[in-house]
Parts: structure tokens; C-alpha cells; sequence
């Protein structure tokens, strides 16, 4: 039976936001996924993480709203598909702070302002990513303080050397209640600029591009994003996760990072050659780089642009959506939810999942009515729209009873899906090539295959249309994974970008669009991909088993059809 370990999220630059995870145990007598196949690998090196989004995902108490009772009620869920590692989405001493407490008054960023002609105005003209002043007026405190999110989420003074130990001691606390880890969220953001010797902030440059005053884009944020001390702040906490480990033992603790930045400072955050950092940080490039016009070379590139940059030896990870994005089916058509699950399961790396991108979910529309989402109604109408988050965080879809199974209210929190009679768990269950049952096999196969778990990759546009993952590995079985991402046909022959596969490859997983079935024999010289339809075959045997000398040996397969040619040249000769 399946234990559960627990995952802390997240450390947040606006304060400390913790809530529960879960995760399934696995195996660790894993390999590195990388070009060294020698040396052993932890549990998170191969993981399915799953994010959860709180408030809707079960609702237990009837308020409409999901809860931590819900999540707990759900866990076998998590369980049956196959995930390593779950997070929770986040849930202050900031009252302790405003109020000048001794021990709390510099917790958070607090300035006096500037004075203008007798008028007070913000320190500087940093925007919040959520629209507008970045600084909030504390009418109790008589002081502005800073929030690059909403009001309610005032930033740590992380420049406060008791802030960071007191956030290194918020890790013990939780490490030594046994958890596995810990996710940190908006990394880039955790530190600004600091202040000049007259106590004032400097102002940022403005972007040509944007011309809405109260628009996040119309800065360039040079002083309040991406700063040098926000890295080193990521290895002191690692290094707090290690001393620990190194004085109690047992699996590697991780951290996984937040970072939306260019990817030269994501890599950063992996550590440098005096010292190790975020196990994983999160690679959101298939969210960042790739659209619904995206063609095979595109998907090439960005996914050998995380591998090409990723220092050597560590561990890739691969981010479809989340909470902040689109759902990949509205992102990037419904119709390749199923191409895009199998294209990160068979990646090497960890993948992570957010809830419901297993059913193929997409966006609901939400009325300006019903938005609840910060970012939305800091703006109007007219607008809001375009930075609603609120679409791609409607409720899960359990089953096709009241509320989608997801609570017995009267009104849940945000409207629920028009399609969850299609589209819900309890449905899918039942349909053999469901998105909810191809993505479980698709695990299942992962979990199987070492191949998978720790092999070579190989990533090729074999045409505009076709992508291919090609995993293999010494004395193994060799995978491939193709996805043909557009509406047409397409024949290819695969010995021309591959002339190491055998004539033949075995059907392992299939879509409801695929016209083989698992088992399958396919000709490799001529395999036809119905529109939009995606594939993971396997070689019937890597090795051919022969005897010479009273010694067992072993000979790739290509060998042997090498080998055969020989003979028959030979014989033919004579």
C-alpha cells in the first residue's frame, strides 16, 4: 500500500504561506535521467507532481468552497493516477509590524513617502503585477508598504536579517514534522532594489510598448525583479534543507522555485559550483514559448532549449499549466490534451500537473459579475478579461450529479463547467481511451520503464507536422513517442531519422484518435498518424540473446538484422 509523504507550499516573498501535501512513495533504486546513467537518483528526480488548487477542488462542508477535509476525502484520487507529490496553492505578522512591534516593526517594506509640494505620494513608481501603485497607505502606521501582488499580500523585508532567519527557522519547523519539502512561490519578486543613503527608491524606466499608467507592463522592472540577492537567498535555504537531511537522514528534502524569468537566471537557481539550490526549478517554457500555431519545430526547440541549458547533471522538469495560465486545452486545442500529457510523461525529468489538465478541463467564461480574481477586478468590464485568472480555477469535475460532484451547495464560489456531464472523473473511469485513462497509462508506463525513468533523450521535428521523443537507453527497451500535431494525415518514415530502430515497433499507447490499437506491430518505414494523433511505441526486444563458446552473449537488434544481411550475402555468394 501506497504511503503518503508531505509537501509544504509555499514560502511566498509576500509572507509565509504553508499548507499540506501528499505524496505516493516510489521506487528509489533510480538512476539519474541524464547523460550519466551510473549514479542513483531520489525520488523527485522522476516525479509526478500535482498541484491543487484548494478552494476547488472538493467542498466538504457545503459552503461551496473547496477545503483541506475535501482534499483529504480525495487523496485515493492522487493515489490511482499515479502521483508521486502533491501541493497545495497558497491558503501574517504584518498586524505586529504596522502596529510597530519591537520584534516585528521592520518585517515588512514601510517608507514615509515623498513629499511633493505638501503632499504625500508613494515612495516610487513600481507597479503591482495586479495593476496600479505597488504601495499601499497604512493609516495606522502613518507609512506605505510594499505589495508587487494585491494589498492583502504585503512583501517580507527579506533585506532584514531576522526575516531570513526567522523564514530558515519556518523550514525547520515544518522539516522536522516530517515533510518532504517545499514549493516557493514568485521567486523573482522577492527582492527589491534598496534604498539610497537619503532612504529613497529609485523610480523604474518605462516600457515604450504600454502606454496604461496602471498597467504591470508599463515599467521595465529592473529594481524590483530579479535581483542577485534573490538566488543566494534560495541557496541558504537549501542549505537549510541539506544540514537538516545530513543530520536526520532518510530521502532528499527539496525545493522547487517559482521562476518566470529568462532562462539564464532560471538556471541560476539549480546552484552553481559552490553551492546547490532548487532542486527543480520550474520550467514554464512549454507554457511561455509554445501556441495553438506552434509547429513541430517549435515544440523541438523549446523543449531541447531547457535541455540544452540545464547544467549537467541536473534534473528537467516540464510544467503544462497552473493556476496563473490558461488550461492547455483552451491554451492549446482540446484536442491535443492527450498529445501534450503523453509528450511530458515521456520526457526525462519530473512533470508537473495541474488538477484537472488530467480530464482535459478547459476554461469556463466568467462574468464580470462572478469575478473574483484580484488581478480582474482591480480593473473594469471592459477588460477585465484579459487578466482574469479566474476561468482556469473553477471547480473540479468529480461526477455529473449537482455541482460536478464537487459540492452540494446552492452556489460554489465560481461557476462550474458547462460540459462536466462530459467531462468529470467518474465518466472518464468508465472509457477505456478517456483523457483521464490515457494519462493513467501513460504513468503506469513511466513507472515501468527504466528506459523512461533514467534514459538518453532524443527530440526531432520529423516534419512540420510530426514531433518525436525518442528515449533509449544500453540493454533496454527503446520508446517513441509521436505526436502529429496538426489536422492532416501524415505517412513518415522513421529509419530516416532514426536508422538505428528495428523494421518494426510494438504499440504501447494510444488515443481515442489512433487507428492501431496497444499490441499492434507498426512498419516503421510507413507509419500513418490520423489527425492530431499521438503514439508511444516500443522495440519488441532491444537485445537478441545468442551463445558463442559456452558464453551468453547479447546483440542489439539492429545488429542482428546486420548480422542476418551478412549471412545471406554470404550464402549468396557461394
Amino acid at each position: 500500500m501506497a504511503c503518503f509523504k508531505i509537501l509544504i507550499v509555499a514560502i511566498l516573498v509576500l509572507g509565509i504561506h504553508c499548507a499540506l501535501g501528499s505524496a505516493a512513495a516510489v521506487d528509489l533504486d533510480l538512476e539519474r535521467a541524464t547523460t550519466d546513467t551510473n549514479t542513483t537518483r531520489d525520488w523527485w528526480q522522476v516525479a509526478q507532481f500535482y498541484q491543487i488548487y484548494p478552494r476547488s477542488y472538493k467542498d466538504s462542508d457545503g459552503d461551496g468552497i473547496g477545503d483541506l477535509h475535501g482534499i483529504i476525502s480525495k487523496l485515493d484520487y492522487l493515489k490511482e493516477n499515479g502521483v508521486t507529490a502533491t501541493w497545495l496553492s497558497p491558503s501574517t505578522w504584518f498586524r505586529r509590524s504596522a502596529a510597530r512591534d519591537p520584534e516585528f516593526k521592520d518585517f515588512y517594506v514601510w517608507h514615509p513617502g515623498r513629499m511633493e509640494n505638501g503632499n504625500r505620494h508613494p515612495p516610487s513608481n513600481w507597479i503591482s503585477v495586479f495593476r496600479g501603485s505597488a504601495w499601499q497607505w497604512h493609516e495606522g502606521r502613518q507609512e506605505f508598504y510594499l505589495h508587487q501582488f494585491v494589498k492583502k499580500q504585503p512583501d517580507l523585508n527579506y533585506r532584514n536579517p531576522k526575516v531570513r532567519e526567522t523564514m530558515s527557522n519556518v523550514l525547520r519547523f515544518w522539516l522536522s514534522k516530517g515533510v518532504s519539502g517545499f514549493r516557493i512561490d514568485a521567486v523573482p519578486h522577492v527582492f527589491e532594489i534598496a534604498p539610497d543613503n537619503q532612504n529613497q527608491y529609485r523610480d523604474e524606466p518605462r516600457n515604450d510598448w504600454d502606454n496604461d499608467p496602471e498597467d504591470y507592463g508599463y515599467l521595465q522592472h529592473i529594481y524590483t525583479k530579479d535581483q542577485p540577492e534573490t538566488i543566494d537567498l534560495v541557496y541558504s535555504w537549501r542549505a537549510v534543507l541539506d544540514a537538516f537531511q545530513k543530520e536526520h537522514g532518510g530521502e532528499d528534502r527539496i525545493l522547487m522555485a517559482e521562476t518566470y524569468s529568462p532562462i539564464d537566471i532560471v538556471m541560476q537557481y539549480y546552484g552553481n559550483a559552490t553551492a546547490e539550490g532548487a532542486q527543480l526549478p520550474f520550467n514554464f517554457l512549454l507554457i511561455s514559448e509554445l501556441s495553438n500555431s506552434s509547429n513541430a519545430h517549435a515544440y523541438e526547440g523549446t523543449v531541447l532549449k531547457w535541455l540544452q541549458h540545464m547544467p549537467k547533471g541536473r534534473t528537467a522538469n516540464w510544467v503544462l499549466g497552473n493556476h496563473d495560465q490558461p488550461r492547455v486545452g483552451s491554451r492549446l486545442g482540446r484536442d491535443r490534451v492527450d498529445m501534450l500529457n503523453m509528450l511530458t510523461a515521456t520526457l526525462p525529468g519530473a512533470s508537473v500537473t495541474y488538477q484537472g489538465e488530467e480530464l482535459g478541463m478547459t476554461n469556463v467564461w466568467i462574468s464580470w459579475k462572478d469575478t473574483v480574481d484580484p488581478s480582474a477586478c482591480n480593473t473594469n468590464p471592459s477588460i477585465y478579461e484579459q487578466y482574469s485568472r479566474d476561468p482556469e480555477r473553477t471547480p473540479f469535475q468529480w461526477t455529473d450529479a449537482h455541482d460536478a460532484g464537487f459540492s452540494n451547495a446552492s452556489k460554489t464560489w465560481l461557476p462550474i463547467a458547462v460540459d462536466y456531464k462530459e467531462v468529470n472523473v467518474e465518466l472518464e473511469r468508465q472509457k477505456p481511451l478517456s483523457h483521464l485513462n490515457v494519462f493513467k497509462q501513460l504513468w503506469q508506463l513511466r513507472k515501468q520503464s527504466q528506459t523512461l525513468q533514467r534514459g538518453e533523450t532524443e527530440v526531432k521535428a520529423l516534419s512540420d507536422a510530426v514531433l518525436a521523443v525518442k528515449r533509449y537507453r544500453e540493454r533496454d527497451s527503446t520508446y517513441l513517442t509521436l505526436l502529429n500535431i496538426y489536422d492532416g494525415v501524415e505517412t513518415i518514415n522513421l529509419l530516416q531519422s532514426f536508422p538505428d530502430l528495428p523494421p518494426q515497433l510494438k504499440v504501447v499507447v494510444v488515443t481515442e484518435r489512433s487507428q492501431v490499437k496497444v499490441g499492434d506491430l507498426v512498419n516503421c518505414t510507413s507509419l500513418q498518424l490520423q489527425p492530431k494523433d499521438s503514439l508511444v511505441l516500443q522495440t519488441t526486444s532491444s537485445y537478441y540473446s545468442y551463445a558463442t563458446n559456452g558464453e551468453a552473449r547479447s546483440l542489439p537488434v539492429l545488429g542482428v538484422y546486420l548480422w542476418l544481411a551478412q549471412v545471406g550475402l554470404y550464402l549468396s555468394n557461394r
